[in-house]
């Protein structure tokens, strides 16, 4: 009789190497943010930012790369996200999601040519999306 195979769990989240690494995040960033100056359902949750994306465009790379496994460049820069709380200054309401995750699809779309990886980052942002909404 053999011993058992240990399994070795990992917490490591893969999405970072699936997409492309911190380089492909800065073009989904770019792309999700060019789909919200363009699109007409964007408009309200484009009015919730800067004029200029810069400081927004650098802050959710470093979000997005550490949430996707890579470096946590942004939590020791600016602690821990707290969605909730840094969107509750804004009012977040279905339109407002739903026209959010609109612009990340596209992104997606544009950005990231493996499907099963789309799938999985569509769901994983819905959950992130709906959790910030707060207002009915």
């Amino acid at each position: 009789m053999s011993a058992p195979i240990p399994v070795v769990c990992s917490t490591r989240n893969p999405h970072l190497e699936r997409l492309g690494g911190p380089e492909a995040v800065a073009r989904l960033v770019d792309a999700f943010y060019r789909a919200m100056d363009t699109r007409e359902d964007a408009r309200t949750i484009r009015a919730m930012h800067e004029i200029d994306l810069g400081p927004t465009k650098a802050i959710l790379v470093r979000y997005l790369t550490e949430w996707m496994g890579g470096e946590k460049a942004y939590s020791a820069e600016r602690g821990s996200p707290m969605l909730r709380r840094r969107h509750h200054p804004f009012d977040i309401d279905a339109a407002a999601r739903d026209a959010w995750m609109a612009c990340m699809r596209q992104a997606l779309a544009e950005t990231c040519a493996d499907a099963a990886l789309r799938g999985e980052l569509d769901a994983a942002f819905g959950k992130i999306a709906e959790h910030i909404k707060n207002t009915v």
